[in-house]
């Protein structure tokens, strides 16, 4: 085991980049074998090695700069899906309401019966049924 600390003590290792890689090169080969579709098991090879390359390479900032890039584009879509399915969770808890005065979205409790609703922005306040 010491040999590769020694062997590894110098490369990149693993990062956000060659997880993805990875992800797809796992998602190309089912595809690929699921469907019978042999192209796709073997163009699975591509980005692992690609994952493989990344993880070994002594170019750590040349790997860091491409991660970075990565980040960039990833992160947006990742809280997309994110706030997504906080949005769909809050559906099941929340209900939504709008004010008929300034227009502003309200969220009440579910379940609660006939409250009154005070819009926060304008001070209307309105009876409905959660």
């Amino acid at each position: 085991m010491e040999w590769f600390k020694k062997f590894m003590e110098d490369r990149t290792g693993v990062d956000h980049l060659s997880l993805a890689l990875l992800i797809v090169s796992i998602l190309l080969f089912l595809v690929g074998k699921l469907f019978g579709w042999e192209f796709f098991a073997w163009l699975a090879l591509v980005p692992l090695v690609l994952c493989y390359y990344r993880a070994l390479s002594k170019n750590k900032l040349k790997r860091h700069q491409e991660n970075i890039l990565f980040l960039k584009y990833w992160y947006p879509i990742q809280s997309k899906w994110i706030n997504q399915y906080r949005a769909f969770k809050a559906k099941r808890q929340y209900k939504y309401f709008k004010c008929k005065e300034c227009g502003q979205q309200l969220r009440v409790p579910r379940k609660k019966g006939k409250i009154e609703i005070t819009c926060p922005k304008c001070r209307h306040t309105f009876i409905k049924k959660t």
